[in-house]
């Protein structure tokens, strides 16, 4: 179950964009823990769901990570709306996860995706204000 993954046991990351902004880093540690979640779905069976939540779960920090290299601020806000949108999508299977019988827990990545989602929505109102 996803409970039993020592969450605050990864390995340190040593690249400095990751590092440094708090949106690449909790959009990485997001992907590295759907990584594993999905991974314990195929251990289960099941493929489907897995495959949607690899997909919209690892396009999250894909999308930000992209934003940091924005060709203007526009492109920087579109890239980050797209991964806006990429946490929806990503919620919805867990939160398909959470109700459907025999499936492992996800509370801990419903959790930490309110936290991107949060960070995501600050992020863009204040790109448009400037």
């Amino acid at each position: 179950m996803i409970g039993e993954i020592d969450h605050q046991n990864f390995p340190p990351m040593n690249n400095e964009r990751i590092n440094e902004n708090i949106i690449v880093k909790l959009s990485f540690e997001f992907a590295l823990q759907i990584i594993r979640y999905t991974e314990i779905l195929e251990e289960k069976r099941k493929f489907v769901l897995a495959n949607q939540l690899l997909k919209a779960g690892t396009s999250i920090g894909a999308n930000i990570w992209e934003a940091q290299n924005a060709e203007s601020k526009a492109d920087f806000i579109h890239k980050m709306k797209i991964s806006a949108k990429e946490c929806e999508e990503s919620k919805y299977w867990l939160l398909l996860c959470k109700h459907a019988d025999n499936y492992p827990n996800g509370d801990v990545l419903l959790e930490k995706i309110e936290t991107i989602q949060k960070v995501l929505n600050r992020i863009i109102t204040t790109s448009k204000q400037r």
